[in-house]
């Protein structure tokens, strides 16, 4: 299985999953064109990914998935509160009719098998993915919420994954934000700060190879600052690295 992250952040996120000849885009926050340029950057080809699974309604994760459909014809998938919350923000232009899953659904794309998890985070049917391909299983779990009790049971499970650090509680205290923004990102439907973070992944078990840490926020976090905390708390034995705001990540194999 390999994994790339072609960009992932407030600014839009939009991450690659492959499987033998099984082609899959988790969110689809860049505009169409960025997507199919960073994609054929890799040498692949748009019209070659098989579905585009949302994991929930915000513009950073959904707002190309509009042009996906209608220009390339990739079949979008998402859930019921995914859809009505999209069409009631009016940011993605026409959607036509998805196919639709059930939070907790498990879908099968080719030689994938995809399993969904409610999250807390503050979107309706919000959900994250473990990605199955009889091998090996990875995590795609950003826009969390919080740590709940079936995210710290799936984490446990991996081999590999793409894991929220948001925030740095000091620059979020101290940044740009009114007080109502700073409460939303901390509280129990906002974002993992990176000692949450890192702390899911030293309760994760023996099996996790590595995990990439993503959605930064451009505002009150850094690379840096995120590898330093997860390294004061996990060491050196796991293998860290971090998904970019602006850029294609390297492509992460399991």
């Amino acid at each position: 299985m390999r994994f790339i992250s072609l960009q992932s952040g407030s600014s839009g996120n939009c991450l690659f999953v492959e499987s033998g000849e099984t082609r899959l885009l988790f969110d689809a926050g860049l505009t169409g064109a960025q997507t199919e340029q960073r994609l054929a950057a890799l040498g692949i080809d748009i019209n070659t990914i098989e579905a585009v699974i949302l994991s929930h309604s915000h513009c950073d994760h959904t707002k190309g998935a509009g042009v996906l459909l209608r220009k390339y014809a990739r079949p979008l998938w998402m859930t019921g509160g995914t859809y009505h919350h999209i069409l009631a923000m009016r940011k993605v232009g026409q959607i036509g009719t998805p196919h639709f899953f059930r939070p907790e659904a498990t879908l099968q794309f080719g030689s994938l098998t995809i399993e969904t998890i409610p999250t807390m985070h503050d979107a309706p049917e919000g959900v994250c993915f473990v990605v199955d391909d009889g091998k090996k299983r990875l995590g795609i779990m950003t826009d969390l919420g919080c740590r709940f009790g079936a995210l710290k049971e799936a984490i446990t499970t991996l081999d590999g994954i793409l894991i929220e650090s948001d925030y740095d509680p000091v620059m979020l205290k101290n940044g740009p934000y009114d007080k109502s923004l700073q409460d939303r990102i901390r509280g129990s439907k906002g974002h993992l700060s990176n000692r949450e973070c890192a702390e899911l992944l030293r309760d994760a078990g023996r099996k996790l190879r590595w995990a990439c840490l993503g959605h930064l926020s451009g505002n009150n976090n850094t690379p840096e600052l995120a590898l330093e905390t997860h390294r004061q708390i996990l060491g050196r034995k796991l293998p860290l690295y971090v998904a970019s705001r602006r850029e294609t990540s390297p492509v992460l194999e399991l």
